[in-house]
């Protein structure tokens, strides 16, 4: 029988909180998969991950280098069976307890689509530059795609896996999130926002966004709006 759930984790020297994400995902609801990716790790995150992939609902792929998030993603997505797919970050900032948010709206039929937002539950942001940088990204992405979104680059986003696998991903870095949004409204789709909680860590803590990242995923929404590029259906 078809799994409902499968949740893609990136993970990237993760040691610190690798084993208690992948507990929590393990008791979390619904019948699942979870398909974690080491993303060329050099600490202790491969060893930690060793120990899960003998549980029959996990599934441990690796880079032997370093590719980013969009690769991650790309990587397990082409080993997915489950009807949704849920992104989630391996570093505790996101509640595995907010999945039935997530993911009902596409269970239910109602949405293809459904992003975590962190501006109404978040008690506070990582850094404030951050959290105005989410905001120009957010606003960036309603200009040019017609969406109402207050945290476009929230990590906690779920797909209709079909949806999913038919958008032309290319992005290697955490520009995954810019370009999914931007090939998620050039199919015409309002995209939904729930609110998600977040619990920020600090760069002292493991924290490996950067304000470059922030400038990467402009570009991404800009380019791809201007020049959609080969296999992306127009549909705005």
């Amino acid at each position: 029988m078809r799994r409902i759930l499968s949740v893609i984790v990136p993970a990237f020297n993760e040691a610190d909180t690798i084993e208690t994400l992948m507990e929590t995902v393990l008791a979390a609801p619904y019948e699942k998969e979870i398909l974690v990716v080491d993303d060329g790790s050099t600490d202790t995150t491969g060893k930690i991950l060793a120990r899960f992939s003998e549980h029959p609902g996990v599934r441990v792929l690796r880079h032997r280098e370093t590719r980013g998030k969009g690769s991650a993603v790309r990587t397990a997505l082409s080993h997915v069976t489950g009807q949704v797919t849920l992104i989630q970050d391996a570093d505790l900032e996101y509640d595995p307890a907010d999945y039935p948010k997530l993911i009902e709206p596409i269970l239910g039929g109602e949405e293809k689509v459904v992003f975590g937002t962190r501006i109404p539950l978040a008690r506070r942001h990582s850094y404030y530059r951050y959290y105005l940088g989410g905001r120009l990204v957010s606003t960036a992405a309603n200009l040019l795609y017609g969406q109402n979104l207050t945290d476009a680059p929230c990590g906690y986003k779920a797909f209709e896996t079909e949806f999913l696998r038919a958008l032309p991903l290319r992005s290697r870095r955490f520009d995954f999130d810019a370009e999914v949004t931007a090939l998620t409204a050039l199919r015409g789709i309002r995209i939904r926002e729930v609110p998600v909680r977040y619990r920020p860590r600090s760069f002292a803590e493991g924290k490996k966004i950067r304000w470059t990242d922030g400038l990467a995923a402009l570009w991404i929404l800009a380019r791809l709006r201007v020049k959609p590029g080969p296999g992306v259906k127009e549909a705005f």
